[in-house]
């Protein structure tokens, strides 16, 4: 059994639950609103749980980033903001703490991960060069793409097995990178990009000796290696708890082993720290140099880079917080509860559990479902009306269209329902489970979805869809005579 001795409890019953270890001090009021007016407010934002409105979301499971519960200390640190526009104390903060947390001598802050992408990209990307990954990421793609180069996902076959138990889904194959390298040259790989717990396919992590591996080879062909830092806590964390070597270290001293391990690191503090923000770090000045001019092109001054100075103030105590196990463990815990409870349950989910949350596997749960309408779309939609909880579909939808206009199918098919830190109850999560275990009973119910309104590029934002069939009423009538009056 995986050591949770930091965030989990054995009861008296023998059951495993996780524990809150923080107390609530200030609450903002949800709404559960009929389900009737939840079928209208999905047929508005035309099947697409980007387009919902809060009011009429109970559960928002959509994301992670920028919706972590902040600390009193955070909230507190934003009132003493150096407002100053250029050399800014609370800028020396934070890079006391980012030195802290990452180690790194070297930082510049964006206004968000994204823009990290687009520095890093322009920096580094020429066209015709191939940058092997993990996994890519949606906003990483387009950057990459954009700049002229091509991403070859190069994950183990273990990556893709809904059902495992694998500790590290999210390695690099050592051979298929070799293989890349030989087969394009060294001079023609951009970068290798690894992804701290891999978003798209269950936020899985990898372990630092696949690091080990890839710093091998890359120091032998002269490529650097970057890091994509968004989810590095929980990655170092399950690094902990899986890999024999670190079970007895810090996690601060796991961290600072695998930011020895690469050359530059960007990250998303909507993630990693609670706040708004992102940053680039490394301990190379010559590589710094080469992205510093872009700064204040495209985020603003090197002391504040597109966020507000109360941002930075709290960004900085947030990154010295995932330096807490108690502190970071909070989600992988709750959503290690949830996934455990699904699987019992026979629904089918990722496994093992990840980190940012819990992965429904869409494809396996509409099987009737062709990919072409978007299964994990429909789930997403179906699961709303019969819940009030949003998750975001991360399948095809999620993809793109080749040159003749035809999807480019999505590897897996997965509905996630993102776990940020220190917001939900066990109850809610517990209501949560409850809901999808009613759906998969009566998954014969739900149909696919299509497009009506499909922006060129990451559509999955601003897309429209609608039912290829009349199944939300279906549903709807079904949830009555189960539920009666209940919402």
């Amino acid at each position: 059994m995986e050591n949770n001795k930091s965030q989990c409890v054995k009861f008296y019953s023998g059951q495993e639950i996780p524990l809150e270890l923080h107390k609530v001090r200030i609450v903002q009021k949800l709404n559960l609103i009929p389900i009737e007016e939840r079928l209208k407010a999905i047929v508005e934002g035309g099947f697409n749980t980007f387009l919902l409105t809060t009011k009429t979301v109970f559960l928002d499971m959509l994301t992670d980033s920028g919706t972590n519960a902040m600390s009193d200390n955070q909230v507190s640190s934003m009132l003493r903001a150096d407002d100053a526009y250029a050399g800014s104390q609370s800028y020396m903060r934070l890079e006391e703490a980012i030195m802290e947390t990452f180690n790194c001598k070297y930082f510049l802050p964006v206004h968000q991960g994204r823009a990290a992408e687009n520095i890093i990209s322009q920096t580094f990307i020429k066209q015709g060069d191939v940058v092997p990954m993990n996994y890519h990421f949606t906003t990483t793609k387009a950057h990459i793409e954009i700049n002229g180069g091509t991403i070859f996902e190069i994950y183990t076959d273990e990556a893709l097995k809904v059902k495992s138990s694998h500790p590290f889904k999210g390695n690099l194959d050592i051979g298929k990178l070799k293989d890349i390298i030989k087969r394009y040259g060294a001079d023609k790989v951009a970068y290798i990009r690894l992804e701290a717990s891999t978003n798209l396919i269950g936020g899985q992590p990898f372990s630092i000796a696949n690091m080990r591996e890839v710093r091998k080879v890359a120091t032998e062909h002269g490529i650097m290696i970057v890091l994509d830092a968004s989810l590095i806590g929980e990655n170092a964390y399950f690094i902990k708890q899986r890999e024999a070597e670190f079970k007895n270290k810090s996690i601060k001293e796991v961290l600072h082993e695998m930011l020895s391990l690469v050359d530059v690191t960007y990250f998303s503090s909507r993630k990693v720290s609670s706040t708004r923000g992102g940053g680039i770090c490394t301990n190379n000045e010559e590589i710094h140099k080469k992205m510093r001019d872009l700064v204040p092109l495209y985020e603003g001054f090197y002391t504040y880079g597109g966020m507000s100075i109360r941002e930075v103030e709290a960004m900085a105590i947030g990154l010295i917080e995932t330096l807490d196990e108690s502190v970071i463990s909070q989600s992988p815990s709750f959503i290690k509860y949830m996934v455990n409870e699904l699987d019992k349950l026979g629904v089918p989910v990722v496994t093992p559990a990840g980190g940012l949350g819990v992965h429904i596997d869409a494809g396996q749960f509409l099987s009737h479902v062709p990919q072409k309408e978007y299964p994990a779309g429909a789930l997403a939609a179906a699961y709303f009306l019969i819940s009030g909880v949003r998750g975001m579909e991360r399948g095809t939808i999620s993809s793109v269209r080749d040159a003749n206009g035809n999807d480019v199918l999505a590897d897996v098919e997965l509905l996630r329902l993102a776990m940020p830190r220190r917001v939900f109850t066990l109850s809610q999560v517990m209501y949560a489970t409850d809901r999808l275990n009613w759906l998969y009973r009566n998954r014969e119910l739900v149909g696919g979805l299509k497009f009506y309104e499909e922006p060129p590029v990451l559509r999955f934002f601003g897309g429209k869809l609608e039912p290829t069939s009349p199944w939300p009423a279906k549903l709807v009538a079904k949830f009555r005579a189960d539920f009666g009056d209940s919402l």
